[in-house]
């Protein structure tokens, strides 16, 4: 199945590339396009459990998909993130 969810917090090429490394590692999930301009994540999943497990990570690290709850503790783990995909792009 393929689907398109928005996220929020989402600032930089740092940010995808630790979306990226982090998500294209989930069973069930792929052929993943991320564009930053519209915060807007595509894939194909294979299971209910596989998207909501991609919807778990992407909260764990600070990027919830739009609808959610967006603290600052989101936010800011958004920002680790973010330094942490800058400095491991490969």
């Amino acid at each position: 199945m393929e689907t398109s969810l928005l996220l929020q917090n989402l600032k930089c090429s740092g940010c995808k590339n630790a979306i990226l490394k982090r998500i294209s590692k989930l069973d069930g999930i792929k052929n993943i396009q991320l564009d930053v301009p519209s915060s807007k994540l595509s894939f194909e999943y294979t299971s209910h459990n596989a998207l909501e497990g991609l919807r778990s990570n992407l909260a764990d690290m600070g990027y919830p998909i739009s609808g959610e709850s967006n603290t600052i503790v989101e936010k800011t783990k958004s920002y680790i993130q973010c330094a942490v995909g800058r400095l491991s792009k490969e």
